[in-house]
């Protein structure tokens, strides 16, 4: 399976790394095929390194101005014209879609890829990797959203919420028929 990983780049500590880094060995062990931004850099170096290490292949769409921190020895490597692309084409590249912790570059692809689905233009499974707690008020907040009638279906159709790689895979892996 392709999956999809939003998030960050930037060095972070060990509270997300660690999760992080066994996260990808999983994706690995299970053969499956990171689909990421391509960065040789922070969470996301972390997660190619792990995915590489542990057999997976590699697939970055990274955007022309960031094209100099792209991995070197991906299995494929894109450079899109612009974020708009970018997200388009890590879409088009996927399975599936977890979204691990980030900054306003992640959240912009998750709003983004869920607003899609809400939409119908993609029936791909999406899960929140909420790593030490990081995605609890923005649950909170879709929880609100749905509650007060924003969602025009439920949340549970849209998104799921893990709280550790192995649920991460397991949904994603249920959801894909290879449970």
């Amino acid at each position: 399976m392709n999956i999809c990983v939003f998030l960050s780049a930037a060095d972070l500590d060990d509270r997300y790394t660690v999760p992080a880094r066994e996260f990808a060995e999983l994706l690995g062990r299970g053969g499956h095929t990171l689909v990421w931004g391509g960065s040789e850099s922070g969470l996301m170096k972390v997660v190619a390194d792990g995915v590489q290490d542990a057999g997976g292949k590699l697939v970055g769409v990274s955007v022309d101005f960031l094209a100099a921190k792209a991995r070197a020895n991906a299995d494929e490597m894109v450079i899109a014209r612009d974020l708009a692309e970018r997200k388009a084409l890590l879409l088009v590249k996927s399975d599936a879609i977890v979204i691990m912790v980030g900054g306003t570059g992640t959240l912009d692809e998750a709003t983004e890829i869920l607003e899609l689905k809400k939409h119908g233009k993609h029936t791909k499974p999406v899960v929140l990797l909420n790593t030490a707690g990081f995605y609890d008020g923005l649950r909170e907040q879709f929880q609100r959203m749905e509650d007060e009638g924003f969602l025009p279906l439920p949340l549970t159709e849209l998104v799921f919420f893990a709280e550790d790689g192995v649920g991460a895979l397991a949904y994603l892996e249920e959801s894909a028929g290879l449970q």
